[in-house]
């Protein structure tokens, strides 16, 4: 019997580690570039939520980014599968997103930049990565599959539009949803109010300082990333800091949802989430019974700090 190919646009398509891991750990550093630019030109905000990407109707983009009294944004356009930058005085430039070297990527990138009468300058070494290499050094990463990164976007918009709308049933400190580009992933996280100790640091070539700004409040923080490393699959995951030791025995669900003791974190397979009925209710399903297994674990104040789900032109009772 055969298989009839699925749709390149469908909202939670076919995502195999696998078949793009070249791809994915290429755009994966070109991402770094560009989220070191925002870095660089950007005011520290709590938890570095000023470094992170959005998801974007196109792919992923940084925001306006501060130059002077100026602007510009950058963006990854993964319909067209162009760079885009765009400035405040008018200026815009689009370099095609093709399989090409980092070095080369990133050479590009800061030239258009210097052309536009935008020049910066960046650390050029990757973030929470083993081996990494400098970037204009960088020519073993070359990997660029379109139909893929068309993929990996329709599943990151997806999982946004659910993961924002889990977070609308808190009305404590909650971040926004926003895509990591140290650990190229999707994150929302929900805070108790309490500071929380110490973080013990050791996240490779990062910063401990930058570890201990980051988790200085206890956090209950969910996801979606591509794959890698522990796991070789795409996966939603959901952890807390500090972590309770009833956490990883907590009962969540769906079935397909498990601790894994080497994250120490709670994981759902993406293909849970895709295969599933209704798979917006599942992810769901997995984000509310792990924010609870971290709060009530944690002894959170859950009547102070949630509220129902939000809808559309409802304010607030």
């Amino acid at each position: 019997m055969l298989t009839m190919p699925q749709p390149l646009d469908a909202p939670w398509p076919e995502l195999p580690y696998a078949a793009w891991r070249d791809t994915c750990t290429t755009l994966h550093l070109w991402s770094q570039i560009v989220g070191k630019i925002r870095l660089v030109q950007t005011p520290w905000l709590n938890h570095s939520w000023h470094v992170t990407l959005y998801l974007t109707p196109r792919g992923l983009g940084t925001g306006p980014i501060p130059y002077g009294t100026k602007s510009f944004q950058l963006n990854f356009d993964f319909i067209d599968h162009s760079f885009v930058v765009a400035t405040s005085d008018d200026g815009r430039a689009r370099v095609p997103l093709r399989a090409q070297p980092v070095a080369d990527f990133y050479a590009e990138v800061m030239a258009t930049l210097a052309r536009l009468g935008f020049p910066v300058s960046i650390n050029e070494m990757p973030n929470e990565l083993p081996d990494p290499i400098r970037f204009s050094e960088d020519r073993v990463h070359k990997s660029y599959q379109p139909e893929e990164v068309h993929r990996f976007w329709r599943a990151l918009a997806s999982s946004d539009r659910v993961l924002k709308l889990f977070r609308t049933g808190f009305t404590g400190k909650a971040s926004p949803v926003h895509f990591f580009w140290g650990s190229f992933d999707l994150a929302v996280t929900r805070f108790s109010g309490r500071r929380a100790p110490p973080h013990p640091g050791g996240i490779p070539h990062l910063s401990n300082a930058v570890a201990r700004e980051a988790y200085s409040h206890e956090v209950s923080s969910a996801g979606f990333w591509p794959g890698g490393g522990a796991i070789d699959y795409p996966a939603f995951y959901s952890y807390c800091y500090p972590t309770p030791e009833a956490f990883r025995a907590a009962k969540v669900r769906p079935d397909a949802a498990f601790f894994h003791p080497a994250l120490g974190e709670f994981i759902l397979p993406y293909d849970a989430v895709r295969s599933a009925a209704s798979p917006e209710e599942t992810l769901l399903e997995f984000l509310h019974s792990t924010y609870a297994a971290a709060a009530d674990t944690g002894a959170w104040d859950r009547g102070a700090l949630e509220c129902h789900l939000g809808a559309p032109q409802q304010p607030r009772r």
